[in-house]
């Protein structure tokens, strides 16, 4: 068996093996798709190749999986504590990943399917879309602020109101010019949004897990892909703590002779996107009638608001996990709201609108306040099962 390594990068990849005890040096290989087919063509199949992970080092591993027994993706962070300090070249880089893997000292990462890939980059893309939306509209509450506009009357500055509000302002020329460029773009980027989010309301139709997620209280469309997006396959997390750490959502930990261990701030590792996404969750779950508010408002007395959202978040991955695992929606789901979930998802990813016969007067109200009472129960119960489990008087911390 050889061991083969290598250094990727946008136009090349610089190749090393591994073999009998010895390594040498193979020459690169150009990151077209022809010489990669005729590269791979040129392994044996028992060959183990290693790269790290790159933003081509996906589609290189596709073409070469193929010929050979396994293809290990690497974490460049971790590979960094494996090498030892001097120079670095691509060449030396390449020698070094062969030779950790004919040694087994490479730790392969989770690559993921190209469903999950396809939620990534639509997640991604979002993401992207927003933050440049919310650029542009910064920049006409700047023009207003420059020009002592004060704050608008209504909420929300750039609905039917708030535009016809923010023509009636007198603004120097140039000053009106960036408002109407700010608005063009914004109007742009509002349908690319659109057009983003029908793709990702799909992808919920299309997935029985991500249905499943949206019976969490707080998570929407877009969160619940968004985290199925960052989880993949579950069965690859041997526990909830395991899944939670992997989101960032674990704490540091600082420990060092007989002194106690002391936990600092969550971690932040892994993907950003479901971390946000997870926290904005929880500012919903945490304030919603239900036993995720009673958590939430257990942990804020001991440690604030901000600790008990980033436990909410934390809280909702356990379940989550639990619920993925075991193949079980959420047990106090209010059965309405999921169902107005599903069908907004419907609709923006293009059913048509239903037509027919609707409940009577009342009855849906009345099917809210029942879901309502009995997610009070729950959260009754859950006061009750804390106030057992914990004696009054017990300090913690």
């Amino acid at each position: 068996m050889r061991f083969i390594g290598m250094d990727v990068h946008r136009d090349f990849c610089e190749v090393a093996i591994a073999e009998d005890g010895r390594v040498r040096s193979a020459g690169r290989v150009t990151t077209e798709e022809a010489e990669l087919e005729l590269f791979a063509a040129s392994l044996g199949t028992e060959d183990l190749v290693a790269l790290e992970v790159t933003g081509n080092a996906a589609a290189i591993a596709r073409i070469i999986e193929p010929h050979v027994s396994r293809v290990v993706l690497v974490d460049p962070v971790k590979l960094r504590g494996k090498l030892r300090a001097g120079p670095k070249t691509d060449r030396l880089d390449a020698r070094a990943l062969a030779k950790l893997g004919a040694g087994g000292f490479l730790d392969a990462i989770w690559t993921p399917d190209e469903k999950t890939r396809v939620r990534r980059r639509l997640i991604s893309r979002r993401g992207q879309l927003v933050r440049h939306r919310t650029r542009e509209k910064n920049q006409i509450h700047a023009a207003l602020i420059r020009n002592l506009k004060g704050k608008p009357p209504m909420s929300d500055l750039f609905g039917a109101g708030g535009r016809k509000w923010l023509s009636a302002q007198a603004l120097p020329p140039d000053e009106a010019e960036t408002v109407d460029a700010c608005l063009r773009q914004v109007d742009f980027l509002d349908t690319e949004i659109e057009t983003i989010e029908r793709r990702i309301a799909e992808q919920m139709l299309a997935s029985e897990e991500i249905r499943r997620l949206m019976t969490l209280p707080g998570i929407s469309t877009v969160s619940a892909v968004a985290l199925m997006a960052a989880i993949g396959d579950v069965s690859r997390f041997p526990s909830p703590g395991h899944m939670a750490g992997y989101l960032g959502l674990d704490p540091k930990v600082r420990q060092s002779g007989s002194e106690a261990a002391r936990h600092g701030r969550i971690s932040k590792r892994g993907p950003g996107y479901a971390r946000h996404y997870l926290v904005e969750a929880a500012w919903h779950a945490g304030r919603a009638t239900g036993p995720m508010r009673a958590f939430r408002e257990r942990v804020e007395k001991r440690r604030g608001v901000n600790v008990a959202t980033v436990a909410v978040a934390r809280k909702l991955v356990v379940i989550a996990w639990n619920m993925l695992t075991r193949e079980e929606d959420y047990a106090f789901a209010r059965h309405s709201r999921v169902r107005a979930k599903i069908r907004a998802a419907e609709l923006a990813a293009g059913a048509e609108p239903h037509q027919g016969k609707r409940l009577k007067r009342g009855t849906a109200t009345r099917q809210k306040e029942l879901e309502k009472e009995v997610a009070a129960q729950a959260e009754v119960a859950y006061r009750r099962l804390v106030a057992d489990w914990q004696p009054a008087g017990q300090q913690s911390g």
